[in-house]
């Protein structure tokens, strides 16, 4: 079996340039929060993640995804090389760069963390997925918890001496949590007994950290059916007893065998078998889910930079063995005993190259911008600023969790087709990434459920709100561009179809209000697609016009900024066309499948 080549995981050059060239992070440093930071602070934390990530995470891939976890005894075994990967990842400071000093954090902007983080899932998602839960457990009791059950639980989740979980999902429920069983029972110690089963628990288990954390939804007794009588409980594997831990009562009931992301399992837990499982209350009762809501939409942006790194480093995989890998001559070409072309040198190698190119390059720029707005949101000192800023970061996020998963498996496949006969055996990684970056489509709620979320929610809530800041953003994009001139016909074909959707939204809006909500969303995920493409095309025109201010400076790095346009071009000439598609079936409502009844299949 092949060892692995060195691969860059990400572009540093690419990332460079949207945090400084598109986005312009350091304008950050004006906020307060930040204030003690600079452009250098964040560097530090970027060039720890990019070292650690190729030098130690990376080589550990393959062992990960050969030896997923086992189940003995009734406890989880996870790779032993957990044991040294996961302390090293807490004191690179990732557990807490983004959170403020007084829970041991460095209050770093979440769109530093997000790329330091991007380069760790492309080494060994699975080792960061530990991690990145962890961290979103953690600021869920920073928020929600009393000073006792953060003393008490968050403290040693952020030490990176315990390891957390989100526990929502139940066999019968699947997404609908407004089905939740497991439930919770006063008692007069002041915790709650809690009884109940949960299914495809990350990290549900393991045995590098002495503790695991579940944040677990219950239904506490006397509370209304749905959503509204579910609560939120902080429910460890073993329960703190004075100065030592005793078993808690959490049975793991079975492990999923998975496709993809196997360093991390997939666990079906058992609460209170014996009647002895407690769990502490967290944020108000009945409220548990609006809770929850903090850490699944960081989960979701989680997804979403999982989703973008599975297809970064497939794609380095396939420019560099494209560069290396000789086959076939000029298709002119009459003589056999000329020498054979590296495959880069064909067109269609080179189209599927710049596909990938133009998905994880475009998937960057979304998610950098979606931080960016969460920045802002979280930190401007103008509350009419972070007032905008949460809006258009909340529309973004179905956008930046769904489109760097769906067109990253895209672009995924591609990786492995660059590499033809050799991309399909298990001797070379880009089939491993392609089952990996399969699950970002389902994990945190399906693509279906972002679309449901996007055209039912997001666009349409206080009247359109957020879209008018994204369209907004779109015009300030546009005159950038044109300003620096680029292409007047990809501004022109961005207004437009921005146009287009916008009408569209008010159309579909006013079917729901005349309450034909049915036929609002039979196209949900339709418009998430349609969307997800006109918000990639903002950040390409972004990109496009950083691209020529670049080459316009004459600076020397004429080959990038050239590879910046070409991706563009292609995402003007053969994505943003499939837009009116997609409207067209939003707006008449074909109804091919919404009429298809279960037993014609």
């Amino acid at each position: 079996m092949n060892a692995p080549r060195p691969n860059a995981l990400l572009s540093d050059r690419d990332v460079d340039f949207q945090l400084d060239e598109v986005v312009r992070v350091s304008t950050l440093c004006a906020l307060p929060a930040f204030a003690e930071h600079s452009r250098e602070t964040f560097g530090l934390l970027l060039d720890s993640a990019r070292r650690f990530a190729r030098e130690v995470l990376y080589p550990t891939y393959r062992a990960f995804d050969l030896e997923p976890p086992t189940f003995k005894d009734g406890r989880v075994l996870v790779h032993p090389l957990m044991r040294e990967l996961y302390p090293r990842m807490v004191e690179l400071g990732m557990l807490t760069a983004p959170r403020p000093p007084e829970v041991g954090g460095q209050q770093l902007p979440l769109t530093i963390h997000a790329v330091a983080s991007a380069y760790l899932m492309a080494g060994n998602l699975s080792a960061y997925a530990y991690l990145g839960l962890t961290q979103g457990a953690a600021h869920l009791l920073e928020v929600f918890g009393t000073p006792e059950v953060k003393a008490a639980f968050m403290e040693p989740l952020y030490r990176g001496e315990w390891t957390g979980t989100m526990a929502l999902t139940e066999p019968q429920a699947g997404s609908s949590l407004a089905d939740v069983r497991t439930r919770a029972t006063p008692t007069p110690d002041g915790t709650w007994r809690i009884q109940g089963s949960k299914i495809f628990i990350s990290g549900g288990d393991q045995d590098f950290t002495e503790n695991v954390v579940h944040l677990t939804l219950a239904r506490t007794e006397g509370m209304e059916s749905g959503t509204k009588g579910i609560s939120l409980f902080a429910v460890p594997a073993r329960r703190p007893e004075g100065n030592t831990l005793v078993d808690n009562d959490v049975r793991v009931a079975g492990v999923i065998h998975k496709i993809g992301w196997k360093g991390i399992p997939s666990l079906a837990l058992n609460y209170g078998e014996s009647g002895d499982c407690h769990g502490w209350l967290v944020g108000p009762p009945g409220r548990g889910l609006a809770c929850m809501f903090q850490m699944m939409n960081e989960a979701r942006i989680m997804v979403g930079l999982n989703g973008m790194a599975t297809a970064s480093v497939a794609y380095h995989e396939a420019v560099a063995y494209a560069r290396e890998r000789p086959q076939g001559r000029p298709a002119w070409a009459k003589d056999a005993t000329r020498p054979q072309l590296p495959i880069i040198e064909h067109a269609d190698v080179r189209r599927m190259l710049l596909r990938q190119k133009a998905i994880v390059e475009g998937g960057l720029s979304l998610l950098v911008a979606a931080a960016f707005q969460a920045d802002l949101a979280s930190h401007s000192p103008d509350e009419e600023a972070r007032r905008r800023a949460g809006l258009l970061a909340d529309l973004l996020t179905p956008v930046a969790k769904t489109f760097p998963a769906e067109r990253g498996f895209e672009s995924n496949a591609l990786a492995v087709q660059v590499h033809g006969g050799y991309g399909y055996s298990s001797e070379y990684l880009p089939e491993a990434w392609l089952r990996d970056q399969k699950l970002n489509s389902i994990h945190e709620g399906t693509t279906g459920i972002q679309g449901l979320d996007l055209l039912g929610r997001k666009v349409v809530a206080g009247g359109g709100a957020a879209l008018t800041l994204f369209a907004d953003a779109v015009g300030q994009s546009a005159s950038r561009a044109r300003e620096a001139g680029v292409e007047s016909a990809w501004c022109d074909a961005m207004e437009r179809t921005l146009g287009e959707v916008c009408e569209l939204v008010t159309e579909l809006g006013a079917r729901g209000m005349a309450g034909e909500v049915e036929l609002m969303l039979r196209h949900s995920a339709d418009f998430l697609e349609l969307f997800s493409v006109l918000a990639v095309a903002w950040r390409w025109l972004e990109q496009a016009a950083a691209a020529k201010e670049g080459l316009a400076r004459r600076q020397g790095d004429a080959d990038f900024y050239e590879g910046k346009l070409a991706a563009a071009q292609y995402w003007f000439a053969v994505e943003l066309p499939r837009v009116p598609l997609l409207v067209s079936l939003c707006r008449t409502g074909e109804d091919s499948y919404a009429r298809m009844r279960p037993e014609w299949f």
